[in-house]
């Protein structure tokens, strides 16, 4: 190769795919999103796609196999959209419950985290499609998560932070890792040797592809230190004349370079590229029944149980008459989270969906939204047609600056009020879009409309402005991901007759995002809601339902315009403005017989917790959601068994991150970890019998039956010669004692002996083992530890450290004290020491 060919391949040709080079018949890698499910190469209304759980959905069924059949799964979905690397999965450890992106990682757990991501990656990779795992390192938070200085100590960053990437590398070998865009005490991730040379290459033996977070490569020095492919397209820090400068500068050498390049064609291997893959085909939508089939089971054994007065679940469908599906998620299909998590799906089902079709003959279902938590208005959509007599809108690009004038230079159909051209690569350089539209209202009305653009924009109807927004919007990411301030107005409709709607828009002159891929861009949303269903009384009407009802299931939660990625939650209080948490307490006190369904990635605050017999957290459970929920309220072909993979505090400030994280931060471009190691429960151990004590620990769960743990016994020893992997075994009994079958998490943490001044956790999990018992079934199990369970990061020495001592090791179905079923023992007579 040439080395103006090599330079080639150290940057991606485009939004999505490497660079190919004929002359020597090396092809082009496509790369598609994400985690939860494989998008293909449109970000927006693209070729359906299935749609699975998302990660900590999968982390509350502490299963293996689950996680490892969901990778497989998402690699065969990946091919069908031509792309044989899938970006995910995200393996960050939950620093705070605000965090907008926890739902597409595991756990506040490293080991939990380690271990199920490296199931998922072995499933992935059995396809011959690669892993990408992300975020390395530290992107706990979205807010100025471009610019953000993050103060983490080395303990925190080898204790918590670094060791479910570490557990990844080591066990699952993954093919490709994704780099992070913050800094990291006081540097990038790129631009040092520590994190992609020092620790992921030599201290684990990494010998994969790193590719950089979608703009996140700082320097073009970051050749030296590891990052072998910047994404995306085309090259920005590594054009030929900068890589050239840096080489005659001595910045970097040829053999970085030849290092760089040799990782993208391991990949290239690795994938089938070289070989039978050659071709980039067409993508597909394939819908499997087999894929349909996991995604309803692995959503339906991540809903976790979480308070059953009474025994009110499972539904007794022989005694209920009438059912109320009441709140704004009852006909909302939580499938998954927003952006990079987001796809569109070949269906999903809404709770609503499920009840309908399978008790609708049976009882009387009604249903009503009960409260709006509109965070932006919905896309316009119904009755639109564009000016080719398609439906929806017609975006027209042209090269003038300040007004559409002559013929566009490209035209694109969009199905809906909004369109953006970032990561759209038929587009160049536009200077003035205009998105059109024939409006035909359906009903006459004063109609609520919203209205925003990334840049400059003007919104006319017949011709007649009627909204203009002056200047740039204020967070241009938060526009693009659908978390933005609009400028909002009624106007007044006429049924049957025509409006034309007209938007004009400018790209922002300035990256408003501190990111320069948003430089250039134009984006325009146009929201719509029809007067009488933004001014009827949702919540009276949601009260009146459920006095006639023999039973209410409210579903509450988040939607993606709440949970995405950009700006992390401002609070743990359900949306919007208390609508949710209000419709809660009316309706239970209107009928005591309501069960809250809360569909969630994160905790939130329940201060009607009390006022309601039964409590169910459904996480984004994939296409089948609806059903899922389904299953496990009626309990008749899967019982819950989901634990949580998070601690769930009263209130936000009760966090030790309380102050240090997001929002809480905004005025600053730098947060310190103050909590150091004491992440999720390690931070609640502490607290247990303060106010500020969790409300449900790590690793809680309900079962509409009851288990018995007994005949624990352990075996081995803890030493410096364990390093060939677990040496404590550690063996239990499980009986179902109950009238249902169902399934029981038994989970093993290790306490550490107490050492003056050296701050160590109380406990930390070091195994799990998931058994499914019939009635009076009983269970033996086994989980395996070793050195690294016992080991904490000395900072003085720059080892890992083991010290001398008894330490007990703790049989428990939770990670709260009183769920602890046996507790055991094992001494250390000599400390010992043992190299990263």
């Amino acid at each position: 190769m040439t080395l103006d060919e090599k330079i080639t391949l150290l940057a991606a040709k485009n939004v999505w795919e490497t660079p190919e080079i004929d002359r020597l018949g090396i092809p082009s890698l496509k790369v598609t999103d994400g985690p939860n499910g494989a998008r293909g190469g449109d970000f927006f209304d693209g070729t359906t796609a299935a749609c699975f759980p998302a990660c900590v959905s999968l982390a509350a069924t502490f299963d293996r196999r689950l996680c490892r059949q969901v990778g497989k799964a998402l690699g065969q979905e990946a091919v069908t959209k031509g792309a044989y690397v899938l970006l995910g999965p995200t393996v960050f450890c939950h620093r705070s419950p605000l965090g907008v992106r926890n739902f597409e990682a595991f756990s506040e757990d490293p080991f939990l985290s380690g271990t199920l991501a490296s199931e998922y990656v072995k499933g992935l990779q059995g396809e011959r499609v690669a892993a990408t795992v992300k975020h390395f390192l530290a992107n706990e938070q979205d807010t100025r998560r471009f610019s953000v200085n993050e103060i983490v100590s080395e303990r925190a960053l080898r204790e918590i932070y670094l060791k479910p990437f570490e557990m990844v590398a080591k066990d699952a070998h993954p093919w490709a890792f994704m780099s992070s865009y913050p800094k990291i005490n006081g540097r990038h991730v790129d631009a040092q040797s520590k994190f992609l040379i020092d620790i992921l290459r030599n201290e684990w033996g990494y010998d994969g592809l790193v590719m950089s977070d979608w703009g996140a490569a700082s320097t073009v020095e970051s050749v030296k230190y590891g990052l072998d492919l910047v994404m995306p397209g085309p090259a920005r820090q590594r054009t030929p004349e900068a890589v050239h400068k840096a080489l005659r500068e001595g910045l970097i050498d040829t053999s970085d370079i030849d290092s760089r390049v040799l990782a993208t064609l391991k990949l290239l291997k690795q994938t089938g590229k070289l070989d039978d893959r050659k071709d980039t085909p067409k993508e597909q939508a394939i819908d499997r029944p087999e894929h349909r089939a996991l995604i309803r089971k692995a959503g339906a054994e991540g809903i976790v149980l979480l308070k059953n007065e009474n025994n009110i679940l499972p539904i007794d469908v022989a005694k209920t008459k009438k059912i109320a599906l009441l709140g704004p998620l009852a006909k909302y299909a939580a499938a998954h989270g927003g952006d990079s998590a987001s796809l569109n799906c070949h269906y999903k089902v809404s709770p609503h969906d499920a009840f309908t079709a399978r008790l609708g003959e049976q009882m009387e279902i009604t249903h009503a939204k009960g409260a709006h938590i509109f965070r932006e208005y919905p896309d316009m959509e119904a009755g639109c047609i564009n000016s080719r007599g398609n439906p929806g809108f017609l975006a027209e690009y042209f090269m003038a600056s300040t007004t559409p004038r002559g013929e566009p230079y490209h035209a694109e159909r969009f199905p809906r009020g909004r369109f953006t051209t970032l990561m759209d690569t038929a587009v160049v350089g536009c200077q003035t879009v205009r998105f059109t539209l024939t409006y035909s209202p359906p009903v006459s009305g004063k109609h609520y409309l919203s209205f925003s653009g990334l840049g400059p924009s003007k919104l006319y109807i017949d011709d007649v402005l009627v909204a203009e927004q002056r200047d740039s919007i204020k967070d241009a990411m938060g526009f693009f991901l659908g978390a933005q301030e609009e400028i909002r107005i009624q106007h007044t409709f006429v049924s049957e007759e025509d409006y034309s709607i007209a938007m004009e828009t400018h790209p922002s002159p300035y990256s408003n995002s501190e990111l320069y891929l948003m430089e250039g861009q134009c984006s325009i949303h146009l929201g719509f809601i029809a007067q009488a269903e933004m001014e009827h009384d949702v919540l009276a009407e949601a009260v009146a339902l459920a006095k006639e009802a023999d039973l209410v299931i409210l579903f509450v939660g988040n939607t993606t315009q709440w949970e995405t990625e950009g700006q992390d939650l401002t609070s743990m209080t359900l949306p919007a403005d208390g609508s949710q948490d209000g419709l809660i307490a009316t309706v239970a006190a209107a009928n005591p017989n309501t069960i809250v369904v809360n569909t969630t990635g994160v905790p939130v605050e329940l201060p009607w917790l009390d006022d309601v017999p039964a409590l169910v957290q459904a996480w984004y459970a994939g296409q089948e959601t609806g059903n899922a929920i389904l299953d496990v309220l009626l309990g008749e072909n899967t019982p819950p068994g989901g634990k949580l993979p998070m601690s769930w505090p009263r209130k936000y400030d009760h966090t030790g991150c309380h102050g240090h994280f997001g929002l809480d931060s905004y005025a600053s471009r730098e947060v310190e970890y103050v909590e150091g190691v004491f992440v999720g429960y390690r931070w609640f151990d502490a607290l247990w019998r303060s106010e500020r004590q969790v409300l449900f620990p790590f690793g809680f769960g309900l079962s509409y039956s009851q288990f018995d743990v007994g005949g624990a016994s352990i075996a081995g020893s803890l030493s410096s010669n364990n390093h060939a992997g677990p040496s404590v075994s550690v063996k239990a009994r499980v009986k179902n004692v109950g009238a249902r079958p169902g399934s029981e998490t038994v989970q093993v943490y290790l306490e550490p002996p107490v050492v003056q001044g050296l701050g160590r956790p109380v406990k930390g999990l070091v195994g799990f083992a998931k058994v499914e018992l019939q009635t009076s079934e009983e269970k033996s199990i086994e989980v395996r530890f070793g050195r690294d369970g016992a080991a904490y990061w000395d900072e003085e020495g720059r080892n890992w450290k083991v010290g001398e001592g008894t330490y007990k090791v703790l049989i428990a179905t939770s990670s709260g004290p009183e769920d602890v079923k046996a507790r055991l023992e094992i001494h250390v007579e000599n400390g010992f020491s043992f190299g990263p």
